[in-house]
């Protein structure tokens, strides 16, 4: 009896951490982070508030339900391309994924509803906008990955409406979105087999990885000029400046460099990671400079 309760209890643990594992936990911290630092800076006396903690909290599980429709329509292309996730390895079945997926829309439609009408409009409108992304914008070249870009970017702008001040919160929201459609175009290069296996026609795919590298290199070049600007016209102070020269750019400048080492998926999949904790390094330097 003893053993049966360890197993039962060990089965719930990993069905708990697989269901877990399927909101992608570090991607809602992250989408957490960009609302809370876009409210931080954006707030008058640097403060926050209860609206602007469950702003965050908002933002994370709206985060959540978007990867778990997204791995749900995915399962036949991460078969290939991401083997190791919940939905493909059986820890979860697809009709639990829904499940989940509903339990992730309703509650921060309930949360945003008793915060004010306007972050309860933006909530059900980027709801809506990782549904049909998911469902069918994704499959678009390049519009799939600007969709994306403006969600991030729409982070930062719902943490400005939170705290009453969405002026403050449009650089961040700059800066998002360039860093996300990289990281975006980096990840369809990664994916390129089970994008195919699927007929999914994404930028990679027809237009080629040589053009891939290229858009990247333009939109990252651009991005590198663009975190001049804030310093120079005195929005941001110099610990900003200094994290920015001393971490993000020169990261940037190093992905750039990996871009042309080859076309394995494991070294796209190790730039997009980099990326991505650039992002974190980006929100400390404005979070610092502001």
């Amino acid at each position: 009896m003893i053993e049966q309760l360890n197993l039962n209890t060990f089965e719930l643990m990993n069905k708990i951490y697989n269901y877990i594992k399927l909101t992608r936990p570090l991607n809602c911290l992250i989408t957490a982070l960009v609302v809370f630092v876009g409210g931080i800076i954006s707030s008058n006396n640097n403060s926050f508030d209860r609206i602007l903690i469950l702003a965050s909290i908002v933002a994370a599980i709206v985060a959540a339900s978007g990867n778990v429709i997204n791995d749900y329509f995915d399962i036949e292309i991460d078969k290939i391309s991401h083997p190791e996730r919940p939905l493909i390895k059986g820890g979860i079945k697809p009709t639990d994924a829904l499940k989940l997926y509903f339990i992730t829309v309703l509650l921060p439609l309930i949360i945003s509803f008793s915060l004010n009408l306007k972050l309860f409009l933006i909530t059900l409108l980027v709801l809506a906008i990782l549904f049909l992304y998911s469902f069918i914008i994704k499959k678009i070249p390049l519009i799939g990955n600007v969709t994306i870009a403006l969600l991030t970017a729409i982070a930062f702008l719902f943490g400005g409406f939170a705290v009453g001040n969405i002026k403050a919160a449009i650089i961040p929201a700059v800066f998002a979105f360039m860093i996300n459609l990289i990281r975006e175009l980096v990840k369809d290069a990664e994916d390129i087999d089970g994008d195919k296996s699927d007929d999914v026609i994404t930028f990679p795919i027809k237009f080629g990885l040589e053009k891939t590298r290229y858009l990247i290199v333009a939109l990252t070049i651009a991005l590198i000029i663009f975190t001049f600007y804030p310093f120079l016209i005195s929005s941001y102070s110099i610990e900003y400046f200094v994290i920015v020269m001393l971490v993000v750019n020169p990261l940037l400048i190093y992905i750039l460099k990996e871009l042309f080492v080859n076309d394995l998926k494991e070294n796209f999949h190790r730039i997009s990671s980099i990326l991505k904790l650039n992002i974190l390094f980006g929100l400390i330097a404005i979070y610092l400079g502001k």
